[in-house]
């Protein structure tokens, strides 16, 4: 998004490389789902509108919420405004604990986009300081690599991102805090996917891709096209790899987007300040309301009910929560 924060091919491309400093993903057990196996669930929202509340305001723009179940916290984005010749945005990571408590975790993070790993250990990062994909250890939070490059060319500004239980990483890339570096995609705003080490491409077709989740069984991929005012919807294959591609919904300037274990999609419509809510079938469930220009959701909590919102002006955003009936896959 230039000041706002997010302010060829249709198919997949097979074709990959395995970038410099990469960092495969960790082998180890991974952490409970929310989501009971064969569930059955009712409809996700109290009512048609809801309104959530807030927790804490006066951030200057806030990104990225992701719950990090092994300590019950919240991590999220804090985003200033852009500086030097080369016109790019500092980041912090800030953790909040429930109910009141807010501090930096990771100072000079380079920030957009959060997800936690699915063996918990690590919380990967859409890190447009130096236009990668980076993976940050929650123990002692060193960070690495783990999307450098695309056929040796810098990405634009790697904005959000979303993980499988496989490890494989999907993540858009427009160009909203690219600053004054060389465009190095030749105009293309895109998606990559990340496995095992290996950078390939989803779609270099839509304009400004922004939010990206996967469903709760792995097997579909929602991608917002911002430019567009689209959700896209895809199809994922046992290998990581994508295709079928359709249109899922349409709604104004889709930004930052989560899922219930239902399958249920919750879409940020930056410009309307309200979350959309969609069934898997992309029938409109309802909404919720927290102030203007939502940017992202993430559901959390001991239960997975709470549904996290960033939504604010620059300058001046807050965290908000509510309350619903479905817990939310936490990838």
């Amino acid at each position: 998004m230039a000041h706002r924060k997010k302010l060829r091919r249709m198919w997949t491309v097979t074709t990959a490389i395995v970038a410099a400093g990469v960092v495969p993903p960790a082998a180890s057990a991974t952490i409970a789902s929310p989501c009971a196996p064969d569930g059955t669930y009712g409809p996700p929202l109290p009512s048609q509108s809801v309104a959530a509340q807030l927790i804490r305001g006066g951030f200057n723009f806030l990104e990225g919420p992701t719950w990090d179940q092994r300590t019950g916290t919240l991590l999220l984005s804090n985003m200033q405004n852009p500086t030097g010749p080369q016109g790019v945005q500092p980041s912090a990571i800030f953790r909040y604990t429930p109910p009141a408590t807010f501090e930096t975790f990771i100072a000079d993070s380079g920030s957009n986009g959060l997800a936690i790993t699915a063996d918990g250990t690590r919380v990967l990062a859409a890190t447009h300081d130096n236009r990668t994909v980076s993976s940050y250890n929650l123990a002692d939070r060193s960070r690495t690599t783990v999307a450098a490059n695309y056929l040796g060319h810098a990405f634009n500004s790697p904005n959000d991102l979303t993980t499988g239980r496989d490890g494989t990483t999907y993540f858009s890339d427009p160009n909203y805090q690219r600053g004054n570096r060389a465009d190095e995609q030749g105009g293309r705003t895109s998606v990559f996917r990340v496995r095992d080490g290996v950078v390939g491409l989803v779609d270099d077709t839509l304009p400004q891709p922004n939010g990206v989740v996967l469903s709760p069984d792995g097997k579909t991929l929602y991608v917002g096209a911002t430019g567009a005012n689209a959700i896209m919807k895809y199809t994922v294959f046992p290998d990581g790899t994508t295709g079928n591609r359709t249109t899922f919904a349409n709604m104004r300037t889709p930004d930052g987007a989560t899922i219930d274990c239902a399958g249920n999609v919750y879409w940020a419509s930056f410009d309307e300040g309200l979350v959309r809510v969609f069934s898997p079938s992309g029938v409109q469930l309802g909404t919720i309301s927290a102030g203007r220009n939502i940017t992202n959701a993430a559901f959390g909590g001991p239960d997975g009910r709470t549904l996290y919102l960033t939504s604010g002006v620059s300058g001046a955003f807050g965290l908000y929560q509510v309350r619903l009936n479905v817990p939310g896959n936490p990838y």
